[in-house]
């Protein structure tokens, strides 16, 4: 427990926001500090509720011995200076979640999902099937909803459905969950770890604390996923595309669960293997609690995807265009390549992590032209000349559209999966979504 105990919250978006006011409830002693401009209204609720917030270019200049702990938002590197300084003087670095967890009601269940891409899906899918069965369900983490924000709705013996990236991950240490997913591993987020290895290993931290009570739910087609898991104390259930050796899998046109036919392709509203794959978490994680066959088909023959991940977004002139700003590495945007027969116009780039693209070589089949932006717009233009695949540079997402809707023909997609971080223009990838969405919305009103 963190009552009475002197606490700095480093970084303040929506998680550091929240955990604020939720600590605010614990202790009369918390410093909030950030290096950028902070909306005034939240800057001026945390001060009425006795919260210290600090803006300034050396936050590590505020940091002393007598803090007992840091609450860092999940972004931000473990090498910056207030963290090195944190370290030097043995001050404990949490993060949100970790503290929400200290707080948790007892017996509430938690199942935890991470992994490189499919994550959102899979909790929101598993969050669906559990509520439509009538059972006491939260949903929160890197989905965008910070623990702290909901604790006051949690009840004993509740269950928990949280998204942890590897960035949480890393700064978790007591959460301990009942139920562990890895929907896949892939390399992605190495500016962030240093290494693939280091990856790995914030990865790995999903399953810390488990015994052979625990379950993790894993997939067997993936050789990082098989890796990290081969040691693990926990009772091991498996998805697979095509291995009658897993719990779950694919075959004749239906998703099996234990040799039997559960749910027919058909019915299921989303389509693509990534979404199988997800769906197939889901189905092993409903039912562990008794999640029926009938509460699985009516929940996926209404499901129609989540916000930013391969959504339809408008029909202009008979020109689709599709959001995918969830997308931010190579085989997210991959696997979006793969949903699409007709040719595409792809918008790519966002954020330079050192990042190559060659991985996206053999997935161009339909792709007809490039529209690259921002600071990797240079770096695809020569991935694409070496392609000899036309490639046009932009400024901004409004560019990219009206540039998609100039180059497309009619029947073609328009599709923004940028393979990128947001960060160098936009502080999420749901704003970069969002803007994607206002821009081709103000198109259709222009071409009507």
């Amino acid at each position: 427990m963190f009552d009475n105990k002197k606490i700095l919250v480093f970084g303040m978006a929506r998680s550091g926001y929240a955990v604020s006011k939720f600590l605010s409830n614990h202790t009369n002693s918390i410093l909030v500090v950030d290096e950028k401009e902070q909306d005034y209204e939240k800057v001026k609720e945390l001060n009425e509720l006795g919260v210290e917030v600090a803006i300034t270019k050396n936050p590590e200049e505020l940091l002393d011995k007598t803090y007992d702990v840091i609450v860092k938002n999940p972004g931000i590197p473990r090498e910056h200076a207030l963290l090195k300084k944190a370290k030097r003087y043995q001050i404990p670095v949490l993060n949100e979640m970790e503290i929400a967890y200290a707080y948790l009601p007892k017996g509430v269940k938690i199942i935890g999902v991470t992994g490189s891409n499919g994550k959102t899906t899979t909790v929101t899918i598993i969050y669906e099937f559990l509520k439509e069965q009538g059972l006491p369900v939260h949903l929160a983490g890197n989905i965008g909803i910070p623990l702290t924000e909901i604790m006051d709705s949690i009840q004993a013996g509740d269950l928990l459905v949280l998204e942890i990236s590897d960035h949480q991950l890393y700064d978790l240490y007591q959460l301990k969950t009942d139920v562990s997913v890895v929907t896949n591993l892939s390399e992605v987020h190495l500016d962030f770890h240093g290494s693939f290895e280091k990856y790995l290993k914030a990865k790995q931290r999903i399953f810390q604390n488990h015994t052979e009570k625990e379950i993790a739910v894993l997939n067997l087609d993936n050789e990082y996923v098989l890796k990290i898991s081969k040691k693990i104390p926990s009772q091991k259930l498996y998805f697979s595309d095509d291995s009658e050796k897993a719990d779950a899998y694919i075959k004749n046109g239906y998703l099996y669960y234990h040799h039997e036919p559960m749910i027919e392709l058909s019915d299921i509203r989303v389509h693509g293997i990534h979404n199988y794959e997800n769906i197939m978490c889901a189905m092993l994680v409903g039912n562990l609690y008794g999640v029926t066959k009938e509460t699985m088909k009516k929940v996926l023959n209404d499901f129609g995807g989540v916000e930013h991940r391969l959504e339809f977004v408008d029909r202009i002139e008979e020109k689709e265009f599709y959001n995918d700003s969830k997308s931010t590495n190579n085989e997210s945007t991959i696997i979006a390549l793969q949903s699409f027969v007709q040719p595409v116009v792809l918008i790519l780039g966002g954020l330079d992590r050192g990042q190559s693209f060659e991985e996206l070589k053999g997935s161009l089949e339909h792709v007809s032209q490039v529209i690259a932006l921002g600071e990797t717009k240079e770096k695809i233009k020569t991935f694409c000349d070496e392609m000899n695949l036309d490639c046009v540079l932009v400024d901004t997402i409004e560019d990219a559209v009206r540039a998609g809707f100039d180059l497309a023909n009619p029947n073609d997609v328009i599709l923004l999966s940028p393979a990128c971080a947001s960060w160098d223009m936009y502080p999420s990838f749901e704003a970069r979504g969002e803007e994607f969405k206002t821009c081709v919305e103000n198109l259709k009103k222009e071409r009507e």
